[in-house]
């Protein structure tokens, strides 16, 4: 029997797929529990129409992902912090801080969690920083942190 998997099913397949099962398995257990569907003509065409509206929003995510990355590749991030004399600072600029400043600054709202600074920045000027925007998707941006 021939069926379209609802949710995954472990020894079975993952959801969406389309499996051959035995008939009483398929009858008496995955259809009766809502974790599969008889794989006739219209649940077919219909996983079609789903898939495809599926890659279609994918696509479109990678495409707003792409752009935001261009975006924040080409501005520098400013960053405010108070420093000594010879332009050390008196802490180091967080994660936190430039997400806020991006924020501010750019409207991009991001996860500070996905700012990757290698290693803290304790100095004013032109620091280089990774953002993880998802989708295998990272941008390269420039921190600059000026004194207050």
């Amino acid at each position: 029997m021939k069926i379209i998997l609802k949710e995954d099913v472990r020894g079975v397949g993952k959801a969406g797929a389309v499996v051959e099962v035995a008939e009483g398995y398929g009858r008496n257990f995955l259809v009766p529990r809502g974790l599969a569907l008889e794989a006739t003509s219209g649940n077919l065409a219909h996983l079609a129409s789903l898939k495809a509206a599926s890659t279609k929003r994918d696509d479109k995510r990678l495409s707003e992902v792409k752009d935001m990355a261009a975006l924040l590749e080409r501005q520098p991030v400013t960053v405010k912090a108070k420093a000594g004399d010879q332009g050390r600072l008196f802490g180091a600029v967080t994660n936190a801080q430039i997400a806020d400043s991006l924020k501010a600054g750019l409207g991009i709202d991001i996860d500070r969690h996905k700012i990757d600074l290698g290693e803290p920045i304790k100095s004013a000027g032109d620091h280089p920083c990774v953002v993880k925007l998802g989708s295998g998707i990272s941008a390269k941006i420039t921190v600059r942190v000026v004194t207050a």
